[in-house]
C-alpha cells in the first residue's frame, strides 16, 4: 500500500485537503481522529492517561478534558513527553491496521505532527499543506477562538515553515487561493499518486 503522508501547521487546511482526497474515493486514515477514539471512556489508553495525570483531567463525567490536559502538555515538556508515550505507539498500530485492510491503489496518513515525532519512514511519500503564519493565527482564531499568544505558542512548538517545506514531496500553498483551485491541485496530485503507486516507486 503507497502511503501518502498529509501534514502540516495548525490552521493550514489540512482537514479540507483530507476531505478532498475523500471525495475522490481516497481512503483517508487520520491519526487525531484515532487518538480521539482511543481515549473515549473505558478505552485503556485513557485509563493509563489517569494514571500519570491524576482525576484532574478529566471531566464529571469520566471523559478527558482535552482542554485542561491540553493546558498541561504544553506548560510542561515532560508531561507532553508522557502524553506521547501513551498514545504515540497505540495510534500507529492502529493506523497500520486500518491501511492493511484496505484495497485502494494509495491511502493518505494524515499525521499533523509527522515531523515533530520522528515518523516519517511510516510513510511513502510527503505531502505539506503550507500557509502563511498569520493565515494560521486568523482560522484558527475563528475556530477556537484562542487568543493569538496561545496560537503562536502551538506554531511555535511545531517544526518551523521551511523545515517542513524542505523535506516535503509534494506542497500544496493554502495561503489564500479559491477552493475550486484548491480541488483541482488535489485532483493533480491524486492522479500522481495514482501513477506512482502503478509503477511500484516509494520515496528514497
Amino acid at each position: 500500500m503507497f502511503k501518502v503522508g498529509l501534514t502540516g501547521g495548525i490552521g493550514c487546511g489540512k482537514s479540507t485537503v483530507s476531505k478532498l482526497f475523500t471525495e475522490l474515493n481516497v481512503p483517508v486514515i487520520d491519526a487525531d481522529e484515532i487518538a480521539h477514539q482511543l481515549v473515549e471512556p473505558g478505552q485503556p489508553a485513557l485509563l493509563e492517561i489517569g494514571n500519570v495525570f491524576g482525576d484532574k483531567v478529566f471531566n464529571p463525567d469520566g471523559s478527558l478534558d482535552r482542554s485542561h490536559l491540553r493546558d498541561i502538555i504544553f506548560s510542561d515538556p515532560t508531561k507532553k513527553q508522557a502524553l506521547e508515550a501513551i498514545l504515540h505507539p497505540r495510534i500507529f498500530i492502529d493506523m497500520q491496521e486500518r491501511i492493511n485492510r484496505l484495497e485502494s491503489p494509495y491511502c493518505i496518513a494524515s499525521i499533523p505532527l509527522l515531523f515533530e515525532i520522528h515518523r516519517t519512514q511510516f510513510v511513502d511519500r510527503i505531502l505539506v499543506v503550507d500557509c502563511l503564519i498569520e493565515r494560521q493565527i486568523a482560522r484558527v482564531k475563528q475556530r477556537n477562538g484562542w487568543p493569538d499568544a496561545r496560537i503562536r505558542s502551538i506554531i511555535h512548538s511545531q517544526v518551523n515553515r521551511e523545515f517542513r517545506l524542505n523535506h516535503a514531496d509534494d506542497v500544496i500553498d493554502n495561503s489564500d487561493i479559491p477552493y475550486s483551485k484548491l480541488a483541482e491541485h488535489v485532483k493533480k496530485l491524486h492522479n500522481l499518486y495514482l501513477s506512482i503507486s502503478a509503477s511500484g516507486q516509494t520515496r528514497s
